[in-house]
């Protein structure tokens, strides 16, 4: 039965598509659950990180749900799977992480006895800046949808960004006790420590899924267009491929461009600190509608200058001419030269360094994330 009235502890159940997420992004706030007596219990598919999530004291619950749906009956069985789920496990409170889990989750929990339903959206992505038709029509659903599920008296929403804030507050006809503003998942600023200047100057990094929409081709040739005018600038690519992606670039190309003697791509970093080491710029041309990407965040906290686009998300992380650069999104052009401007101004680097490293510790610390998003459980916990 449901914890919800009782002493015992609250149940905490998270819902993520992927363990791997779950592990990169919700680790820290999990484990300061447990820690404030909350029993939490984690539903997710597993791939690599199953055996982490139980070492750390979470119960683990494998589900069949994917971030990429395949057919109408694969999603409606993953559907009716969550609501089993919720009914069985009763959660007082639901923790569902990206557009998704919100979505199929909030229809679950309609037939559950949570108390709160948090629906964490990190970023918008294709749905929502895309003009392809299809995905317009659908993107008109998913709006009805949202006004109905996210519009409800033990629903809140977190979102990462001021322009997400805006968008979804007026799509789901939200008050403002409905909609908190979180930015992002936080950085441990003890492990992401402030490091030297690399010895060679002239390496730029990209630290993403390897996707069409993070730009990536347009740093590629941004690289090319710099190497051209004589600029010895070299070009790190670090990420997975992401095989439920449709825009996902194939290995075959990434190793083609891994042929070049200045450009490599070294798969997923187990380490993003040693990226850092080496690269003295961490650029990021997204024309994704990202949440507030934590690459950039941790780059700051390594005392890496950033070079992203003026989109919802990236544009958070910045203070333009402070700690980084704005460009235009799919404009190799500009982004070539903004590349060039940092890498022949060594002092303007150092200046950003320091101003992104105090940015990050000001408002993005893994510490300020989990203490806000603690607080909502903890408050749905004393009204219930």
């Amino acid at each position: 039965m449901s914890n919800a009235g009782t002493t015992g502890p609250k149940k905490l159940l998270f819902l993520v598509t992927e363990d791997w997420y779950f592990c990169s992004h919700r680790l820290p706030i999990a484990r300061h659950a447990l820690k404030c007596g909350f029993e939490v219990v984690v539903a997710t598919h597993v791939q690599k990180h199953g055996e982490q999530i139980n070492a750390e004291g979470f119960r683990l619950i494998p589900i069949s749900m994917r971030r990429s749906g395949v057919t109408l009956f694969g999603e409606l069985t993953s559907l009716i799977e969550l609501i089993r789920l919720y009914r069985r496990e009763k959660p007082d409170i639901i923790h569902h992480v990206a557009m998704k889990p919100a979505v199929f989750g909030s229809i679950a929990a309609l037939f559950s006895t949570a108390t709160l339903v948090v629906n964490a959206v990190n970023g918008l992505g294709t749905l929502f800046s895309s003009t392809d038709k299809k995905t317009a029509v659908l993107r008109f659903i998913i709006k009805n949808l949202l006004r109905f599920l996210f519009n409800r008296s033990n629903s809140h929403l977190i979102v990462q960004n001021p322009d997400d804030y805006k968008s979804l507050a007026n799509i789901a006809a939200l008050a403002d006790k409905q909609i908190s503003l979180i930015a992002g998942s936080g950085v441990d600023i003890a492990h992401f420590t402030v490091l030297p200047p690399p010895k060679n100057g002239n390496v730029v990094a990209l630290v993403s899924r390897m996707l069409q929409e993070k730009g990536v081709e347009d740093l590629i040739e941004a690289t090319n267009i710099l190497r051209a005018e004589g600029l010895d600038v070299s070009l790190i690519l670090a990420g997975r491929t992401d095989k439920d992606s449709a825009t996902s670039i194939p290995e075959e190309q990434l190793y083609e461009w891994s042929k070049s003697e200045y450009i490599e791509w070294v798969g997923i970093a187990k380490d993003v600190r040693k990226i850092w080491a080496k690269a003295s710029i961490a650029v990021l041309p997204s024309y994704y509608r990202e949440g507030v990407p934590k690459a950039l965040l941790e780059a700051a906290a390594c005392g890496r200058p950033i070079i992203t686009t003026d989109m919802p998300g990236c544009r958070d992380v910045v203070q333009q001419g402070k700690n980084g650069l704005l460009v235009p999104v799919k404009n190799p052009a500009i982004l070539a030269q903004t590349i060039k401007k940092l890498l022949e101004d060594p002092n303007q680097r150092d200046n950003m360094a320091t101003a992104g490293r105090k940015r990050v510790e000001s408002m993005f610390s893994e510490e300020i994330i989990v203490k806000q998003t603690i607080d909502i459980y903890i408050k749905a916990s004393k009204n219930s």
